[in-house]
């Protein structure tokens, strides 16, 4: 008799803010540790690999956009495999334009759909992963396009009509093209981030040639000294759950006034400056930045801030800003543009 597969049991992650607390500055410490180690192993992309930490810790979607062989792919799966994780909480897949949801979410159980019911074998899945890659997202149809949106946005999918949740925490998404369509646009939003991997061969040729015949030793030899156990993803599910814990707290500044987090941590002079930018890139550059998406770049700003400094927003972080762009004129025109508003150039 065949063996019922047993799903991995669900997490914790109801840790009390007490008890993260004690553990904050350790739980920065891993995960500086893991950043700085992993960015040994690639050429000029430790921005890119201090991105991903950033939005993995904030549980923000990421998206790489760059041509073939500029380490896309290689910067996720190094990036899971340094998380230590088991391949059941890993899901990849390079999407087509023929790409069918069973191949993304499950097939239909049989056995079920002749008693009337509609449900899919999810194990092994996206529903089931903790953390997944989505190569060539854009390139998806429809019907994809409207359960990566439901599973982005409200973490769930649904079986048999009636919504169940994911376990999804952490998903990077790739891209050689950014494209036009305006169907695309509610899935371009949803990726608050969308930072360029660019090709380094013509001011690092020497180091790109001997950290790429390293890396073909390495897959030759089946070997991965990138997986170091700095940090494992419940570090960052840990990280996320503190900084959301402080995000909700209200702080007595006298007999009746209280504090919120924007108040706490954020200097009024740096948030004056993010407006401004803000203002800046829609009104002149005619950068479209949702609502949905300031938001979410507040929490970003204080995900870096607490990532690199322990502290309140900087200067410094509001560079996240470089990466609003929603095309390829776009991303290079925000790579140049913010730093100069900063005072960088």
């Amino acid at each position: 008799m065949a063996k019922t597969a047993v799903p991995t049991p669900t997490p914790r992650e109801d840790w009390p803010l007490e008890e993260l607390q004690e553990e904050a500055e350790t739980l920065r410490s891993k995960l500086n540790r893991f950043r700085t180690s992993l960015g040994r192993f690639f050429v000029q992309k430790q921005d890119l690999i201090d991105l991903m930490v950033v939005a993995a810790i904030a549980q923000e979607p990421l998206l790489l956009v760059g041509p073939p062989g500029t380490a896309k792919s290689d910067l996720v799966l190094k990036f899971k495999d340094a998380l230590g994780l088991h391949e059941d909480e890993y899901f990849e897949y390079m999407l087509t334009r023929f790409t069918e949801p069973s191949e993304i979410i499950g097939p239909i159980d049989i056995s079920l759909l002749r008693e009337g019911r509609y449900v899919r074998r999810e194990q092994g899945k996206l529903p089931t992963a903790r953390l997944a890659f989505l190569d060539e997202i854009f390139k998806s149809n429809s019907a994809i396009l409207n359960i990566l949106l439901t599973i982005i946005n409200e973490k769930k999918f649904y079986q048999d009509g009636v919504p169940q949740p994911v376990r999804l925490r952490v998903l990077f998404a790739a891209t050689n093209e950014i494209p036009e369509q305006a169907e695309l646009a509610a899935l371009k939003d949803r990726f608050c981030l969308k930072a360029e991997s660019r090709s380094v061969q013509d001011n690092h040729f020497t180091e790109l040639i001997d950290m790429g015949l390293q890396s073909e030793v390495y897959r030759g030899l089946n070997q991965k000294p990138w997986v170091e156990g700095h940090a494992t993803l419940d570090d960052f599910l840990k990280a996320n759950r503190y900084l959301t814990l402080l995000f909700a707290r209200r702080h007595r500044a006298g007999r009746n006034e209280e504090h919120n987090d924007r108040q706490l941590y954020f200097p009024a002079e740096v948030f004056d400056l993010f407006q401004r930018l803000i203002k800046t890139l829609v009104r002149e550059d005619r950068i479209f930045i949702s609502d949905r998406k300031l938001v979410k770049l507040y929490k970003l700003f204080r995900v870096r801030a607490w990532l690199f400094t322990g502290g309140t927003v900087t200067r410094d972080d509001l560079r996240l800003l470089a990466y609003l762009g929603e095309s390829h004129q776009e991303i290079e025109l925000l790579r140049t543009k913010v730093p100069m508003l900063l005072g960088e150039t």
